[in-house]
């Protein structure tokens, strides 16, 4: 087995783990009487914002194996 059949496996898992979760949570909720002030929403915002850009180190790091898994080849240099 490949590394990159490993890291698609490893991510596939990830993303059924996490619909779980969201399933749960959806199924299970709960109505709540309570206040969001403004602090909230750019609280929310920033947190958005946090993981964008964690998603972009991650990508920069790994931007070699993401290429491999997508099968663009590099041409050797002459």
């Amino acid at each position: 087995m490949g590394a990159s059949s490993r890291i698609l496996l490893y991510f596939s898992a990830m993303f059924r783990t996490a619909l779980f979760v969201v399933v749960l949570l959806v199924a299970f909720e709960k109505p709540a009487v309570a206040y969001l002030d403004p602090g909230t929403g750019s609280m929310l915002l920033q947190a958005l914002l946090g993981g964008v850009a964690a998603l972009g180190v991650i990508a920069r790091l790994y931007w070699h194996r993401l290429t491999a898994v997508f099968g663009k080849s590099q041409r050797p240099k002459r």
